[in-house]
């Protein structure tokens, strides 16, 4: 590494997003420690400049560096970012958690509730690092990885319940081709980007069903009312769902072919088993481990999620997708705004 004056960051882990993320830091003057647990991985990178398993054919900045040593990914980091797999959070944060200075600034760019507790990531990086929820910082929004890496215009929003926290990372990711909001409401740019992936799923299986855009559209709009009913109930501001976390996030994801949860929900459509779909993505489909979370935390907050639970069926139980939709679709008549009822 040099440059000894240069502002430092950690990217924890090295997949699409994180080094996409790694790369946005690098271009604004940044050197990245792009750490990974996988050895092979780390040295293609350094040997490269590519990470080829995940975004092959583009050059990496030269101030990203990896490692599969967490100590030397930490040392001297003004910024932690992590965007471990929902389910590998925890253990990520517990590996990192010896060796983050005071004051380094905590963000999180992963979108997915852990399935065993139903908790948020800001939940499992306090708990694991010891800090204060208050002081961490969420990243979601309408973001491919694939774009974001080639410098394609992305506007994103960054949110904690601590301004200062959420502009420092506002000013460490901002640049020309990667604007950044600040918003207050953690809780609901968390859920946004969670149950979106619920819905790309969804997406998916309809047009895997070639049922059209008319059928796209309802399944987007309802989704929103998803998304919006579950995350008021957990202490959301309804707001949140009309913005970047919220819409915009939930129209990219379920709308592209970049989205690996709407290609999933895709091969699902033929009637190709789970695993064998999972298998053949070769990536963490967050979708799938969120549906069983939402439709948990459905009951625990005693909210109604349709989409969700005929997913939750498809996904769990061996319902027929064409099944699912039927059933969607042959639900008793109900207000479309639900404060009437």
């Amino acid at each position: 590494m040099t440059g000894q004056n240069r502002k430092r960051a950690a990217v924890l882990v090295a997949g699409s997003w994180g080094t996409a993320l790694a790369s946005v830091l690098a271009c604004n003057g940044y050197e990245v420690m792009l750490w990974t647990r996988n050895a092979e991985q780390a040295s293609g990178i350094r040997d490269t400049g590519e990470n080829s398993r995940f975004l092959p054919g583009v050059k990496l900045p030269e101030l990203i560096y990896a490692t599969t040593d967490m100590q030397e990914a930490l040392d001297g980091a003004e910024l932690a970012l992590f965007v471990a797999p929902s389910g590998a959070m925890r253990e990520v944060a517990s590996q990192a958690a010896p060796y983050l200075a005071s004051g380094t600034l905590i963000v999180h760019a992963t979108k997915g509730f852990e399935t065993d507790t139903l908790k948020r990531m800001t939940t499992v990086l306090a708990e694991e690092l010891g800090g204060s929820m208050d002081e961490l910082v969420v990243l979601s929004g309408p973001s491919h990885a694939e774009e974001v890496i080639r410098k394609q215009p992305t506007t994103v929003v960054v949110a904690s319940a601590n301004l200062q926290a959420a502009e420092q990372a506002q000013d460490a990711l901002m640049n020309n081709h990667f604007r950044v909001y600040t918003n207050p409401d953690v809780v609901g740019v968390e859920v946004a980007g969670a149950i979106k992936n619920i819905i790309a799923l969804g997406a998916g299986l309809s047009d895997g069903l070639k049922f059209g855009d008319n059928a796209k559209a309802a399944l987007l709009t309802r989704g929103l009312a998803e998304i919006g009913r579950l995350g008021t109930a957990m202490g959301a501001n309804p707001l949140t769902f009309a913005g970047l976390a919220g819409v915009g996030d939930l129209v990219v994801t379920c709308t592209s072919q970049h989205s690996r949860n709407w290609r999933a929900g895709y091969m699902l459509a033929d009637g190709t088993p789970l695993d064998e779909v999972l298998s053949r993505m070769g990536m963490v489909v967050e979708g799938v481990r969120t549906t069983r979370a939402a439709h948990d935390l459905a009951k625990q907050f005693e909210v109604e999620m349709p989409i969700t639970a005929q997913l939750y069926e498809v996904l769990f139980a061996n319902k027929a997708p064409r099944t699912a939709v039927e059933h969607l679709m042959g639900r008793l008549r109900t207000h479309e705004i639900e404060e009437l009822e």
